[in-house]
């Protein structure tokens, strides 16, 4: 059962009262651009998909730029793959947080993605240790995410930051009175759950021609067309690892169903331990947990697969199937002799 209070105070949705659907247009869905190892991260998002029983497919939007042998792999491991168009901002002088966030706004397009009623994005260094299907259970008409936290320096160019101000503990620096109403509530966009449309899509589309592009790029943008229905769901569905030095008391680790490894240094299959914070043995654990997933060869889907269909008796159809992809001959099959 999901918290019932989020870390600051602030009363989030009650999950466990959400009334269950009968719908099968449901979808998990990731982003992946370029030819990089970002791959196997939504590999191992995928592995751990399965691993805790979902029971929806993961879709991976893809950019032109990732090669084909990328996709096959992603494939292979049951992920459905749809490339989509970049989608670039308004061209402005604007430095962005991390130089490669700029491609972040092809995210837009799985709004598109109409034949899915409901979907939950996940980022590609994200990893799911809990079934988080009930999420697909929330009420229409809000997008849900977990509110982000103000005090790493990626945040330095905000007011947020320069008073000490975060919305994780806001009773430990208040937002002054001479400075206005304090900022809108915030989330995290490596995780949410929405609902494709396309006139959202094309809303947001037109929206982005006349907004200027901010540092933290596509997340900004989201935070500011949803601010209205936007709703925050309790931390235990998207742990930003800073959390666990920068706001340790509102984090129970053995509560956790989602860890989001997009601390500098933290993504497991690049992990070294030089960088600030990643000798800590909470790091370490969460590290040596993802590659367990990731290197589980009885999580490859072809796998789980075969399995599947030997528990049901559907096994020859299976064998059949796969002998004319392959281009293999007819099995002929042998008569057991008599034990009489």
């Amino acid at each position: 059962m999901a918290p019932e209070i989020v870390g600051n105070g602030i009363k989030p949705v009650d999950i466990s009262k959400t009334v269950k659907l009968t719908t099968s247009s449901r979808a998990y869905v990731t982003f992946l651009a370029g030819n990089g190892d970002y791959v196997k991260g939504v590999v191992g998002l995928a592995k751990g998909l399965r691993k805790v029983k979902s029971a929806y497919p993961l879709v991976v939007a893809v950019l032109p730029d990732v090669p084909p042998e990328h996709r096959r792999i992603l494939e292979d491991q049951g992920c459905i793959v749809r490339e989509i168009e970049p989608v670039y901002p308004p061209e402005n002088q604007t430095e962005f947080a991390m130089a490669y966030y700029v491609i972040n706004y092809s995210k837009l397009r799985i709004w598109e993605f109409v034949d899915y009623s409901k979907m939950i994005y996940l980022d590609g260094d994200i990893q799911v240790y809990d079934n988080i299907d009930h999420l697909f259970d929330l009420e229409d008409g809000h997008l849900y995410a977990v509110m982000d936290c103000f005090c790493e320096k990626t945040w330095s160019h905000t007011p947020q930051y320069k008073i000490g101000y975060c919305q994780q503990c806001p009773e430990k620096v208040h937002w002054p009175a001479e400075m206005g109403q304090p900022p809108s509530l915030y989330f995290n966009a490596g995780m949410f759950v929405f609902e494709p449309g396309m006139s959202t899509y094309e809303d947001l589309l037109k929206t982005l021609k006349i907004t200027p592009p901010t540092p933290f790029a596509e997340q900004d943008f989201l935070n500011m067309y949803f601010r209205d229905i936007y709703k925050p769901i309790p931390n235990v569905y998207n742990l930003v690892l800073a959390m666990l030095w920068r706001h340790p008391e509102n984090v129970e680790l053995d509560k956790i169903e989602v860890v989001h490894y997009c601390a500098a240094g933290s993504k497991p299959w690049r992990y070294t331990g030089k960088e600030e914070n990643m000798q800590r043995e909470d790091i370490k654990m969460l590290v040596k947990k993802w590659w367990a997933i990731y290197e589980d060869s009885s999580l490859d889907y072809r796998k789980m697969v075969v399995q599947a269909a030997m528990e049901t008796g559907a096994l020859e159809p299976l064998i059949a199937a796969a002998m004319i992809e392959s281009n293999a001959p007819p099995m002929q099959y042998v008569s057991a002799p008599s034990a009489a």
